[in-house]
């Protein structure tokens, strides 16, 4: 970690010690702002490059406006870390990300100055819509600033938000462009506008000349008309026509988002404007950081530095690199994302196919029924997506795919409880909505090659399916537990117990929660209690599945539990334990299911989220051990 130095930044512990420092300083500040993220996300892991780039506007922001009375709403939240310094949380940044410490996002429960939680894109311009709405009503002063990535402009409800805006309101829209080209290329005349703009009494002497035009008698307002019409003829002709001020919002842009003291100059400017206005930046994504400049994707996410140990495949890898392998055999597959081509593993995919790569933007239920339509007219989409994420997509999934009987492959990655994120990224209401969908299998492998394999079987069923994985590697304990032969192509459930051995219980179990289960199985053997474990490599349709583990339920056992790292209701456990009542042999067992009750849940200081959850190994033991006794008899 970087030695710490006698700094701007240490001075700063609210936006009114800000406001204190010099102009002259901002430059410095900026530049001690992202020497601080450098070193503190390369060590702690994070979103880097997306707050480099917002260093000088987040400072203009909170120089022109005063939070919290002041709203100011960044979407997508993760490019709030610079905000979070200059509101009082620079001495916690080192718990970012981390159990009971800073929200990578922006989290109402943690300051006054979060105005509104934005852990997915796209929503801010509809709630900072109700903020101005509500402040009108009030009667406040406030003003409400919507930080709005290109990113997440690509989404839908953001054009219904512009939609709904109103000129006379204390709302400030600022688009930060900083990949996409929302615009076009900036010219001399648009730059010349842009500086003309920002100004300082600009808008002043166009709004007094506006009033002395339109008081002419008879003629002023028909003149100042036709003088508005004439100027927007004259922008539209020398540098093509603008979108914002089709919708009659006042524009600012577009403008260099790094010149601290030229934001400033238009942030006061769109306040002094009593209007509803879009101020327009160019910024670079990585600002300040060579190597997050140069490749940006890849810094936009950084993982803990791991000290060299983090090199094995994670799942998502593992998919794309798998996948790419298949189109190469079938032209027919094609890979569909929602602006996740890196998260998800796509770069492969779109190095190698690029024809059938399809990014569609932060726009989930435009990527499944576009998906519908590929498949529609012949082809394999596969659509990769965090299961957070799918949860936007769920109508589209229900009536544009499984309703028309579509063979479209869900490939939902972050699958159950997330350490990092929070519960805004928690993958854990997929299980549940997913599996209400009449014919849909829902593989969940454990392993590397059982990922490829639930692969082959989604790919070759000829109907809509899902495969989902957590975030992060395969846990080779449970590869040589499970599968001491190598792990055979044919997708089932797994076991670790003989038929005909003694045994006081058995655990079913998915995915990553095997780990926890091998663990309590062995603290259960130092109580001289016996636990069999089931690993399922599929969990839907329920009724087969249920029929495969009556099958090797054993005689004798006095409790058959259910461990998942999703809700309860809906999920595997309690939609299994329901069917099995139809088998005798399972009608007399005592059934428990260990899942997750409060999905919104936020873990203590240095506790993990299965921790928090009570679904970690020691907490199993000890509710298994409560459910049957440790002599092995029922309580």
């Amino acid at each position: 970690m970087a030695e710490k130095t006698d700094s701007l930044l240490e001075k700063i512990n609210s936006p009114d010690d800000l406001k204190k420092i010099p102009e002259k300083d901002m430059d410095k500040l900026a530049d001690q702002i992202r020497a601080f993220l450098i070193d503190r996300v390369s060590e702690n892991g994070g979103h880097l490059a997306s707050n480099l780039g917002v260093v000088e506007l987040t400072i203009a922001l909170h120089r022109v406006f005063s939070s919290p009375n002041d709203h100011i709403i960044f979407d997508v939240g993760h490019q709030c870390y610079v905000h979070k310094l200059l509101t009082g949380r620079r001495d916690e940044f080192d718990s970012l990300r981390r159990s009971g410490g800073l929200s990578g996002f922006p989290k109402r429960e943690e300051s006054e100055h979060d105005a509104f939680g934005t852990g997915h894109a796209s929503t801010s311009l509809s709630a900072a819509l109700g903020f101005a709405e509500a402040d009108k009503l009030s009667g406040s002063d406030a003003y409400t600033v919507c930080v709005l990535g290109d990113g997440a402009y690509t989404g839908g409800m953001i054009h219904e938000a512009l939609n709904n805006c109103k000129k006379r309101l204390r709302l400030i829209i600022i688009l930060n462009e900083n990949e996409m080209s929302i615009s076009k290329n900036l010219g001399r005349f648009a730059k010349s506008l842009s500086h003309l703009r920002a100004t300082r009494g600009y808008i002043r002497t166009k709004n007094f000349f506006g009033r002395l035009i339109r008081v002419i008698p008879g003629i002023g307002k028909w003149i100042f008309n036709r003088m508005l019409r004439l100027k927007i003829g004259m922008k539209a002709a020398l540098y093509g026509s603008n979108t914002f001020e089709d919708l009659g919002l006042f524009y600012l842009g577009p403008a260099d988002g790094h010149n601290e003291q030229l934001v400033e100059r238009l942030l006061r400017e769109a306040k002094e404007s009593n209007q509803c206005c879009i101020i327009h930046l160019k910024t670079k994504k990585g600002k300040g950081y060579a190597p997050a400049e140069a490749t940006p994707d890849q810094y936009h996410g950084v993982a803990p530095s791991c000290n060299g140990k983090c090199c094995d495949k994670t799942f998502s890898t593992a998919m794309g690199e798998y996948l790419t392998q298949m189109a190469e055999n079938d032209r027919k597959i094609c890979a569909v994302t929602a602006a996740m081509a890196s998260g998800t593993g796509l770069l492969p995919f779109r190095k190698s196919y690029p024809q059938r790569f399809f990014d569609v933007g932060i726009a989930e239920a435009h990527a499944v029924t576009f998906a519908a339509g590929l498949s529609a007219r012949g082809y394999r989409p596969a659509v990769a997506i965090y299961s957070t994420f799918l949860q936007r997509a769920y109508d589209n999934i229900i009536h544009d795919v499984a309703l028309q009987k579509l063979p479209v492959v869900f490939l939902v990655d972050r699958a159950g409880l997330n350490p990092s994120d929070g519960p805004t990224h928690a993958g854990v209401f997929d299980v549940a909505f997913l599996s209400q969908i009449p014919d849909l299998p829902i593989y969940t492998p454990a392993t590397l090659d059982g990922l490829k394999n639930s692969m082959d079987a989604a790919f070759s069923n000829g109907r809509v399916c899902a495969i989902r994985y957590a975030n992060g590697r395969e846990d080779p304990e449970v590869k040589a537990h499970f599968y001491p032969d190598g792990v055979p192509t044919e997708i089932g459930i797994r076991q670790d117990y003989s038929e005909g051995e003694a045994l006081d219980a058995i655990l079913v179990v998915h995915g990553r929660m095997a780990t926890e289960a091998m663990k309590a199985r062995r603290m259960l053997a130092e109580q001289k209690i016996r636990l069999g474990l089931l690993l399922l490599e599929k969990i839907t349709p329920t009724g087969e599945v249920a029929a495969q583990i009556a099958s090797r339920i054993p005689n004798g056992i006095k409790g058959l539990f259910f461990l998942e790292e999703e809700i309860e209701q809906g999920g595997m456990g309690m939609s299994l334990s329901a069917a099995l009542k139809e088998y005798p042999d399972a009608a007399n067992i005592k059934v428990g299911v260990f899942a997750l009750r409060d999905p919104f849940l936020t873990p203590g200081r240095d506790q993990t989220v299965w921790e928090a959850a009570g679904l970690d190994a020691a907490c199993i033991a000890k509710r298994i051990e409560a459910a049957i006794g440790s002599d092995g008899e029922a309580v």
